[in-house]
Protein backbone atom coordinates (compact mmCIF):
# COMPACT_ATOMS: atom_id res chain seq x y z
CA UNK A 1 0.00 0.00 0.00
CA UNK A 2 1.18 3.49 -0.82
CA UNK A 3 1.28 6.10 1.90
CA UNK A 4 2.82 9.49 1.45
CA UNK A 5 -0.27 11.33 2.60
CA UNK A 6 1.85 13.24 5.10
CA UNK A 7 2.87 15.54 2.29
CA UNK A 8 -0.65 16.15 1.00
CA UNK A 9 -1.98 16.89 4.47
CA UNK A 10 0.94 19.05 5.54
CA UNK A 11 1.08 20.97 2.29
CA UNK A 12 -2.65 21.65 2.35
CA UNK A 13 -2.08 23.44 5.64
CA UNK A 14 0.76 25.44 4.09
CA UNK A 15 -1.04 26.32 0.86
CA UNK A 16 -4.56 26.56 2.23
CA UNK A 17 -7.64 24.42 1.80
CA UNK A 18 -8.61 23.50 -1.71
CA UNK A 19 -5.02 23.47 -2.97
CA UNK A 20 -5.19 19.80 -3.91
CA UNK A 21 -5.36 18.50 -7.44
CA UNK A 22 -7.61 15.82 -8.88
CA UNK A 23 -4.77 13.34 -8.34
CA UNK A 24 -4.62 14.39 -4.69
CA UNK A 25 -8.33 13.85 -4.21
CA UNK A 26 -8.13 10.43 -5.86
CA UNK A 27 -5.19 9.54 -3.65
CA UNK A 28 -6.88 10.86 -0.52
CA UNK A 29 -10.07 8.98 -1.44
CA UNK A 30 -8.08 5.77 -1.32
CA UNK A 31 -7.92 5.15 -5.06
CA UNK A 32 -4.43 3.73 -5.19
CA UNK A 33 -2.89 2.61 -8.43
CA UNK A 34 -0.58 -0.06 -7.07
CA UNK A 35 -0.03 -2.50 -4.28
CA UNK A 36 3.70 -1.78 -4.08
CA UNK A 37 4.93 0.31 -1.18
CA UNK A 38 7.55 2.95 -1.70
CA UNK A 39 10.66 1.77 0.17
CA UNK A 40 10.64 2.95 3.78
CA UNK A 41 14.00 4.72 3.48
CA UNK A 42 12.60 6.93 0.71
CA UNK A 43 9.41 7.62 2.66
CA UNK A 44 11.46 8.67 5.68
CA UNK A 45 13.63 10.96 3.57
CA UNK A 46 10.54 12.58 2.04
CA UNK A 47 9.03 13.04 5.51
CA UNK A 48 12.19 14.78 6.71
CA UNK A 49 12.31 17.03 3.65
CA UNK A 50 8.65 17.87 4.10
CA UNK A 51 9.12 18.75 7.77
CA UNK A 52 12.04 21.04 6.94
CA UNK A 53 10.11 22.70 4.13
CA UNK A 54 7.05 23.17 6.35
CA UNK A 55 9.26 24.88 8.93
CA UNK A 56 10.81 27.11 6.26
CA UNK A 57 7.38 28.23 5.04
CA UNK A 58 6.78 29.72 8.47
CA UNK A 59 9.86 31.94 8.24
CA UNK A 60 9.18 35.65 7.91
CA UNK A 61 9.98 37.77 4.88
CA UNK A 62 11.41 36.59 1.58
CA UNK A 63 12.51 33.28 3.05
CA UNK A 64 9.00 32.20 3.99
CA UNK A 65 7.55 33.43 0.69
CA UNK A 66 10.22 31.60 -1.31
CA UNK A 67 9.69 28.42 0.74
CA UNK A 68 5.96 28.57 0.05
CA UNK A 69 6.74 28.85 -3.67
CA UNK A 70 8.97 25.76 -3.44
CA UNK A 71 6.12 23.93 -1.66
CA UNK A 72 3.68 24.87 -4.44
CA UNK A 73 6.03 23.45 -7.06
CA UNK A 74 7.03 20.40 -5.06
CA UNK A 75 3.57 19.17 -4.14
CA UNK A 76 2.36 17.99 -7.58
CA UNK A 77 5.78 16.50 -8.18
CA UNK A 78 5.61 14.46 -4.96
CA UNK A 79 2.11 13.30 -5.95
CA UNK A 80 3.49 11.95 -9.24
CA UNK A 81 6.35 10.27 -7.45
CA UNK A 82 4.05 8.53 -5.00
CA UNK A 83 1.66 7.43 -7.75
CA UNK A 84 4.08 5.85 -10.20
CA UNK A 85 7.77 6.77 -9.90
CA UNK A 86 8.80 5.34 -6.53
CA UNK A 87 6.60 2.27 -5.82
CA UNK A 88 8.41 0.05 -8.38
CA UNK A 89 11.57 0.47 -6.30
CA UNK A 90 9.98 -1.84 -3.73
CA UNK A 91 10.73 -4.67 -6.14
CA UNK A 92 14.47 -4.08 -6.35
CA UNK A 93 15.38 -6.37 -3.49
CA UNK A 94 13.16 -9.32 -4.45
CA UNK A 95 14.30 -9.01 -8.06
CA UNK A 96 17.95 -8.88 -6.99
CA UNK A 97 17.31 -12.04 -4.96
CA UNK A 98 15.94 -13.76 -8.06
CA UNK A 99 12.27 -13.66 -7.15
CA UNK A 100 9.88 -12.83 -9.98
CA UNK A 101 6.15 -13.33 -9.45
CA UNK A 102 3.22 -12.72 -11.79
CA UNK A 103 1.98 -9.91 -9.50
CA UNK A 104 5.16 -7.97 -10.15
CA UNK A 105 4.03 -7.42 -13.76
CA UNK A 106 1.69 -4.72 -12.42
CA UNK A 107 4.78 -2.56 -11.93
CA UNK A 108 5.34 -2.44 -15.69
CA UNK A 109 2.43 -0.02 -16.16
CA UNK A 110 3.96 2.25 -13.52
CA UNK A 111 7.42 2.19 -15.04
CA UNK A 112 6.02 2.76 -18.54
CA UNK A 113 4.19 5.79 -17.18
CA UNK A 114 7.41 7.00 -15.54
CA UNK A 115 9.25 6.67 -18.86
CA UNK A 116 6.50 8.61 -20.63
CA UNK A 117 6.33 11.35 -18.00
CA UNK A 118 10.05 11.56 -17.23
CA UNK A 119 10.63 14.68 -19.38
CA UNK A 120 7.87 16.51 -17.46
CA UNK A 121 9.23 15.34 -14.13
CA UNK A 122 12.74 16.50 -15.05
CA UNK A 123 11.31 19.87 -16.10
CA UNK A 124 9.60 20.05 -12.71
CA UNK A 125 12.98 19.39 -11.08
CA UNK A 126 14.47 22.29 -13.04
CA UNK A 127 11.70 24.62 -11.86
CA UNK A 128 12.07 23.36 -8.28
CA UNK A 129 15.83 23.94 -8.36
CA UNK A 130 15.34 27.50 -9.68
CA UNK A 131 12.90 28.12 -6.81
CA UNK A 132 15.37 26.54 -4.38
CA UNK A 133 18.11 28.87 -5.59
CA UNK A 134 15.86 31.84 -4.79
CA UNK A 135 15.07 30.31 -1.41
CA UNK A 136 18.80 29.90 -0.79
CA UNK A 137 19.48 33.55 -1.63
CA UNK A 138 16.66 34.70 0.65
CA UNK A 139 17.76 32.41 3.48
CA UNK A 140 21.34 33.67 3.24
CA UNK A 141 20.26 37.33 3.14
CA UNK A 142 17.89 36.87 6.08
CA UNK A 143 20.28 34.67 8.09
CA UNK A 144 18.42 31.34 8.10
CA UNK A 145 21.25 28.78 7.94
CA UNK A 146 18.88 25.87 8.59
CA UNK A 147 16.95 26.81 5.44
CA UNK A 148 20.20 27.05 3.48
CA UNK A 149 21.04 23.49 4.60
CA UNK A 150 17.56 22.37 3.52
CA UNK A 151 18.11 23.90 0.07
CA UNK A 152 21.31 21.87 -0.29
CA UNK A 153 19.58 18.67 0.87
CA UNK A 154 16.61 19.01 -1.47
CA UNK A 155 18.86 19.89 -4.42
CA UNK A 156 20.94 16.75 -3.79
CA UNK A 157 17.74 14.73 -3.35
CA UNK A 158 16.53 15.84 -6.79
CA UNK A 159 19.88 14.84 -8.31
CA UNK A 160 19.64 11.44 -6.57
CA UNK A 161 16.20 10.89 -8.07
CA UNK A 162 17.40 11.83 -11.55
CA UNK A 163 20.64 9.86 -11.42
CA UNK A 164 19.59 6.79 -9.42
CA UNK A 165 15.95 6.38 -8.38
CA UNK A 166 14.13 7.11 -11.65
CA UNK A 167 16.54 5.02 -13.76
CA UNK A 168 16.33 2.16 -11.24
CA UNK A 169 12.53 2.25 -11.31
CA UNK A 170 12.55 2.16 -15.12
CA UNK A 171 14.99 -0.76 -15.07
CA UNK A 172 12.60 -2.68 -12.80
CA UNK A 173 9.98 -2.48 -15.53
CA UNK A 174 12.40 -3.35 -18.31
CA UNK A 175 13.68 -6.35 -16.34
CA UNK A 176 10.13 -7.54 -15.69
CA UNK A 177 9.34 -7.23 -19.40
CA UNK A 178 12.37 -9.38 -20.24
CA UNK A 179 11.47 -11.98 -17.64
CA UNK A 180 7.85 -12.04 -18.78
CA UNK A 181 8.83 -12.63 -22.40
CA UNK A 182 10.48 -15.97 -21.56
Amino acid sequence: MLNLGFFSIGLAAVLGAGAGTTADRQHDAGQRHTTFATPESIKIEHEELHAELAAATKAPGRTGAAARHVAELLHPHFVSEEQFALPPLALLRPLAEGSVTPEMRDAIALTDRLKAELPRMLDEHKAIVVALEELGRAAKAEHHPEVSRFVEKLTIHAQHEEQVLYPAAILVGEYLKLKSAR
